[in-house]
C-alpha cells in the first residue's frame, strides 16, 4: 500500500556522521544527530533524523552519540609476502641506505627469495594476521599489490593468496599486479628483457585468470626507466586494467607525469615530485598516494610536496604501504598520525586520506568512500568525542563496530 513507512534491514540511530560527503558543507560532512538505515547492504538513508523516514527496521542499533565514519580504506599494501627483513632494519640503523641494501641483494629481492619458497597456504596464512590488524581499525576495503615472485607461477601465487582473503575474509579486496617491482636476478643487467616479459606472457595469464584489477610499476632508478613504465602500462591498457606508479620515491624521472598522460589511477610515494608533475597530475585527475609510514621508517628527510598538492587541487590518499622492508605497518590510524605530525596534513584531511580519496585511488569512489545513499554500506563505528581523535592518538583503537556491506 501506498504511504506505508519503507522498511530496512538495519537502522543506526543517535549518531553523530561524518560522512566526508562533498555536499555537506561542514567540516568532516558532518552531521550531528544522525541515522543511517542499509538495505541488501547497500545505504538506503544517511541523514539527519529529522529528515529521515519513519523506516520499519528489522534491526534497530542506538548508537549513544558515538561517531560513524566511513569504513577506511587501505589503497596502497603489499600485505602477501615471505619472510620478514628484520636484519636488514639493524643494518640501516648502522648507516647502510636503503638503496645500498638492494643493490647488494637484499631489499625487495630478499623478500622474493623468502616469497617463492613459501606455499600458497603458507603466503594466505601470513597475510590474514596483517589483514585482522586492519580490520580490527575499521578497515573495510583494502588493495593488495604482488612483486615478491618476479617470475609468473610466483606472482600468481601472491594474487591468488590475496583473491582467497577477498573470499573468505569480510573484507573487499582489490589487486594489483606489481611484476615490475624490481628486476629479478636471473634477469641482472636485462631489465628490457625482464619488462617485455612482464608485458607478454606474464600479464596474459594474470590476466586470464582474472587475477588482477590494476597493473603497478616501480619508477625509479633501482628499478624501472620511464620507458620501461611505458611498455608495462600500454599492454596493461590494452588487457583493459587500471594502471597505478611507484614514482618519484628516491629521484624525480617523471614517472608521475608518464602515468597522468597514460590515464593512471594513482601516483604514490612522490616524495621528490615536482610542480609540473604535481600539474600533470591535476589534470588527469590523478590520485597522490602518500606513505608516511615508509618515510618514517627508512628516516626520509624529503617530505612530499603537501603545499604544491594543495594548491592544485589534487586528492591526498593516505596507505600504510605494509610491507617487510620499508613499511611493516598494519596501523592505518598510526598512519593517520603520522601523516599529521610528519607531513602536516589536517585531521580532516587524514580522515580523507583513508575514505573519500583512498576510494578515488582504486577507482571505487562511486562505491564506497563517503556515506551517502546508494552506497556500499561499510561502516566505522567509534567511541569518540570528535573525528580529529582518530589522528590525534597514538597507539589507542576507539573502534567500537566495523559494518562490511551491511553486516
Amino acid at each position: 500500500m501506498s504511504g506505508e513507512p519503507p522498511t530496512c534491514d538495519r537502522l543506526w540511530t543517535k549518531a553523530r556522521l561524518a560522512t566526508m560527503s562533498p555536499s555537506v558543507a561542514a567540516p568532516y560532512g558532518a552531521v550531528e544527530d544522525g541515522v543511517v538505515a542499509a538495505r541488501d547492504g547497500r545505504i538506503l538513508y544517511v541523514g539527519p533524523r529529522s529528515d529521515a523516514p519513519a523506516f520499519r527496521a528489522a534491526e534497530t542499533i542506538d548508537c549513544g552519540g558515538r561517531w560513524i565514519t566511513p569504513g577506511l580504506i587501505d589503497c596502497h599494501t603489499h600485505l602477501v609476502y615471505g619472510g620478514d627483513r628484520a636484519h636488514e632494519f639493524e643494518l640501516r640503523l648502522q648507516g647502510a641506505s636503503y638503496e645500498e641494501i638492494a643493490r647488494s641483494g637484499g631489499g625487495i629481492l630478499s623478500t622474493v627469495k623468502a616469497t617463492r619458497a613459501a606455499s600458497e597456504a603458507q603466503l594466505f596464512a601470513s597475510a590474514d594476521r596483517r589483514l585482522s590488524a586492519l580490520i580490527a581499525e575499521g578497515v573495510t576495503t583494502v588493495e593488495i599489490k604482488s612483486g615478491y615472485g618476479l617470475e609468473q607461477q610466483a606472482e600468481i601465487k601472491q594474487l591468488s593468496a590475496a583473491r582467497r582473503l577477498g573470499r573468505e575474509r569480510p573484507v573487499r579486496v582489490r589487486t594489483t599486479f606489481l611484476g615490475a617491482h624490481a628486476v629479478p636476478p636471473e634477469f641482472k643487467g636485462r631489465s628490457g628483457d625482464y619488462t617485455d616479459l612482464i608485458a607478454g606472457s606474464m600479464l596474459d595469464a594474470i590476466a586470464a585468470q582474472g587475477l588482477a584489477d590494476a597493473v603497478d610499476v616501480f619508477c625509479e632508478g633501482i628499478a624501472f626507466s620511464p620507458e620501461e613504465t611505458r611498455t608495462v602500462f600500454a599492454a596493461a591498457k590494452a588487457k583493459g586494467l587500471a594502471i597505478k606508479i611507484h614514482a618519484e620515491q628516491l629521484s624525480n624521472l617523471g614517472g608521475a607525469a608518464l602515468a597522468a598522460e597514460m590515464g593512471a589511477l594513482s601516483g604514490d610515494h612522490l616524495e621528490y615530485l615536482d610542480e609540473a608533475g604535481v600539474m600533470a597530475m591535476a589534470q588527469a585527475g590523478m590520485v597522490a598516494v602518500v606513505l608516511p609510514g615508509a618515510f618514517y621508517f627508512l628516516r626520509e628527510t624529503q617530505k612530499p610536496p603537501i603545499e604544491l598538492l594543495r594548491k592544485h587541487g589534487v586528492a591526498i590518499a593516505l596507505a600504510t604501504d605494509a610491507n617487510p622492508g620499508s613499511s611493516p605497518l598494519t596501523s592505518p590510524l598510526l598512519v593517520m598520525n603520522m601523516a599529521c605530525t610528519l607531513f602536516r596534513l589536517t585531521p580532516e584531511e587524514a580522515l580523507a586520506g583513508l575514505t573519500c580519496h583512498a576510494a578515488k585511488a582504486l577507482g571505487l569512489q562511486d562505491e564506497i568512500g563517503t556515506l551517502e545513499a546508494g552506497k556500499a554500506c561499510d561502516l566505522a563505528i567509534w567511541d569518540i568525542e570528535r573525528p580529529a581523535e582518530l589522528a590525534y592518538r597514538i597507539g589507542f583503537n576507539p573502534l567500537h563496530a566495523r559494518i562490511w556491506n551491511g553486516q
